[in-house]
């Protein structure tokens, strides 16, 4: 058999949010504190495969609902950073479908998107009647979404289906009905890219959830299924912690784009 494919892996942080620790642990916390809140897209790149892991939020949108949250660059400009033009991408995953996470998918007009059944179900579901699911969704961006089905540009998984040899997407649920994750063959080893299944990885190492939260059960046993799936702790990468800039190598003029496919320096 062929030997699988080895990608590198790429962290582009392209906004910062001050925020406090009681706004991401579920569990009473004692010791609440500054936890800033980082937002990235992921790149996944081969020989023969790029692809893209959420869209981010659009500017837009931040500056009505999170006016504090700093923009450092949009999203399509941090990928030409690293040589990937969005508007000929041909493969995103989303995630999942909360507006921080699925907004600009316009950035890419030529992309097949790779989303859960269960989360497109979710979103235009019954519990959209509920405010406190139907805040987290930006309309405009489901609707794109859904846009994209009628053109046949989304390719639904049900569970866990390969995007490129080795690439894979697996279904946790928990945070979302169909929050799914990335599992990438690198250099170091099986990486994980969590994503808000494990905003932290406080959230995933003390087995403390995020209270935006559809399934804590879930969540919890999404926790346990990215350690089996991933080779190591340090291969597990949250989706919204500052640590991972600090602890992986930056890219060269580039503070805010790190490779995941290199060990941590620290």
């Amino acid at each position: 058999m062929p030997a699988t494919p080895e990608y590198e892996v790429y962290a582009l942080r392209y906004a910062h949010a001050p925020q406090s620790a009681i706004r991401h642990l579920l569990l009473p916390n004692p010791h609440d504190g500054p936890m800033p809140m980082d937002f990235y897209v992921w790149a996944i790149r081969g020989e023969k495969h790029t692809i893209i892991v959420d869209t981010g939020f659009k500017a837009a949108v931040a500056a009505r609902r999170r006016p504090e949250w700093k923009l450092l660059e949009s999203p399509d400009a941090a990928l030409r950073r690293i040589g990937i033009d969005a508007a000929t991408a041909s493969d995103v995953v989303l995630s999942h479908l909360d507006w921080d996470h699925s907004g600009n998918t316009d950035f890419f007009p030529k992309a097949t998107f790779h989303v859960q059944d269960e989360e497109v179900a979710f979103r235009t579901g019954r519990l959209m009647a509920q405010p406190f699911f139907a805040m987290r969704s930006e309309l405009d961006d489901v609707i794109a979404t859904v846009r994209n089905v009628y053109a046949g540009r989304v390719r639904f998984h049900d569970g866990t289906g390969e995007l490129a040899p080795g690439v894979t997407v697996h279904l946790v649920g928990g945070h979302t009905a169909g929050m799914q994750v990335v599992r990438v063959p690198t250099a170091r080893g099986w990486v994980v890219l969590a994503s808000d299944a494990a905003h932290y990885w406080a959230n995933l190492r003390q087995r403390h959830p995020f209270p935006l939260v559809l399934d804590v059960g879930k969540m919890l046993e999404g926790f346990r299924l990215m350690e089996d799936l991933a080779d190591g702790p340090e291969h597990i990468i949250p989706g919204h912690d500052p640590e991972v800039v600090q602890r992986f190598p930056a890219l060269p003029d580039a503070p805010d784009i790190v490779r995941l496919d290199r060990p941590p320096s620290n």
